[in-house]
């Protein structure tokens, strides 16, 4: 038996239940801003690391290093204090080529990106939001390009291209317009899920333009998956620039990470043992698509609502956790 009077024993608990229940509204709710943005991870960093390393590399690198055509006497050096990537089979610098052939594949995957999401956006969004006869017009040429082969159609355009006329912006034309089929399909059924929302009837009720609706009503809802699906043709549109100029299809006026590995294979560098030469554009391609891949994940936790729901209430346990230890300390 104790002598506490009635009531003494439901005191902690109470005062537990009051203080989780000033947790919760200190709470603020994320903004919509940070609801678009993926959570910060180990791999979401890593991948930011690589394609800031390797964008810093192609777009500061060629500022300090020598002519990449300068010829030399001394042809396929190994690495060296004077080449850190050693020597061509004609004495040129491995390192200089490499710089300027990464802001090339930049330039390429960019240019694509942007042409491949705006040739989506336009068909998938504008024909789903019209509806009707434009809807199924754009769902046919969708389907169209759907169904053809990327690659063989890549090469059979480009063949037919006279290789004077093969520039970077030829090459990116021909890759966007082979790779935005797919996108396309994912937008139209995000927009004709957004459509019949009742903001968006309200808009239209409202006598909205219909450009002002889906700029301010219905894009917004689609920037996660616009911006995954430009990670995504950025990543396919360098492999694929690569394929090319490794066929000998590529920009004949510009310097890419496939350009080098088509000039070390006729250059019979992996015969003769010269791996500086074709083993660091390989490798860059490799770590750059891993990158993107990295970053690409983790926005896909926001398109994909289980995963955005799981990470948000992982952040509230998270950051109620914070506070009770935050206020352990100060008592």
């Amino acid at each position: 038996m104790t002598n506490l009077p009635p009531g003494a024993e439901s005191a902690p608990a109470e005062a537990t239940h009051t203080i989780l229940i000033r947790q919760q509204k200190s709470m603020k709710a994320p903004s919509a801003l940070r609801q678009m943005l993926p959570t910060m991870t180990p791999w979401l960093a890593v991948g930011l690391v690589l394609l800031v390393g390797i964008a810093l590399f192609g777009l500061i690198g060629p500022l300090f290093v020598g002519d990449p055509a300068a010829i030399r006497n001394d042809g396929l050096t190994p690495p060296s204090a004077e080449f850190p990537l050693g020597t061509t089979q004609t004495g040129q610098d491995v390192l200089a080529q490499l710089a300027i052939a990464t802001r090339g594949s930049l330039e390429i995957g960019l240019i694509v990106g942007l042409l491949a999401t705006v040739i989506s956006a336009f068909f998938g969004i504008l024909g789903a939001y019209i509806g009707g006869f434009a809807d199924e017009a754009f769902s046919l040429i969708s389907n169209v390009f759907l169904v053809i082969p990327g690659l063989p159609l890549v090469i059979v355009i480009s063949g037919f291209v006279p290789a004077e006329a093969r520039g970077l912006w030829t090459i990116a034309i021909v890759l966007a317009i082979t790779s935005w089929a797919g996108s396309a399909r994912v937008l139209r059924a995000q927009t004709l899920s957004i459509r019949n929302r009742d903001y968006v009837a309200a808009s239209r009720v409202a006598g909205e333009k219909a450009w002002r609706v889906i700029v301010v009503e219905i894009l917004p809802n689609l920037l996660p998956v616009l911006a995954s699906q430009f990670v995504f043709a950025v990543i396919a549109a360098i492999l694929g620039e690569a394929g090319l100029s490794f066929l000998g299809l590529g920009a004949s006026n510009s310097s890419t990470l496939g350009t080098m590995l088509f000039y070390a294979q006729n250059g019979f560098a992996l015969s003769l043992g010269a791996w500086w030469w074709f083993v660091p554009p390989g490798l860059l391609i490799a770590l750059f698509g891993m990158g993107l891949s990295l970053v690409n994940f983790s926005i896909d936790e926001i398109i994909n609502p289980k995963l955005k729901t799981v990470r948000l209430h992982a952040r509230r346990e998270r950051r109620a956790m914070r506070d009770a230890r935050r206020k352990e300390r100060t008592r």
